[in-house]
């Protein structure tokens, strides 16, 4: 008879835990749902002035010329008639050149690995090797502008071929 009403406890015991837990679960939701219905309702009261918004300022525009006024925003010109992007003070954005004469021309049949310098990846390698950078003998012979022509060429964090030391890394390099 003991062992009876020891089962029976612990049914017991069970069915008020899995009561609590039911009872939690119900209140959790109805408290969410209450917050989140306050927080949509509000949602969708902006969403309908935005678009009330938009059609009457399209009603009342459609037949005057819109003519924007001095703080409204304008279109900034990014390419001029032919194409050539243009910078914003209105000046063609043409890239800078590259002086081979000071540090030499290569091809993809002498390409030396550049991943081995530090600082150098993957994509960084490829966007070398697609403005004709293909040897540490390059790199080891840059002066300062060549520098500063890479950097903004491959838009790369400016300083960072100084700070990682590529031209007395590929020096090293070559020479082994």
């Amino acid at each position: 008879m003991l062992d009876f009403l020891n089962e029976v406890n612990w049914w017991c015991l069970l069915l008020l835990l899995f009561l609590a837990f039911l009872l939690g679960w119900l209140l959790s939701r109805w408290a969410l749902k209450n917050k989140y219905k306050a927080e949509l309702e509000d949602c969708q009261r902006e969403n309908s002035k935005l678009k009330n918004a938009g059609y009457a300022k399209a009603k009342s525009t459609f037949s005057t010329p819109v003519v924007p006024a001095e703080n409204e925003i304008r279109a900034i010109k990014t390419r001029d008639a032919g194409g050539i992007a243009v910078n914003n003070d209105g000046e063609t954005g043409e890239k800078p050149k590259l002086n081979f004469a000071s540090f030499g021309k290569a091809d993809a049949s002498e390409k030396d690995d550049l991943k081995l310098i530090s600082g150098i990846g993957p994509f960084i390698e490829e966007k070398l090797n697609g403005i004709g950078i293909f040897t540490f003998d390059q790199i080891s012979k840059f002066t300062r502008e060549d520098i500063e022509t890479v950097t903004e060429l491959i838009q790369f964090f400016p300083g960072r071929i100084e700070r990682d030391n590529w031209k007395d890394q590929a020096e090293k390099l070559k020479n082994k």
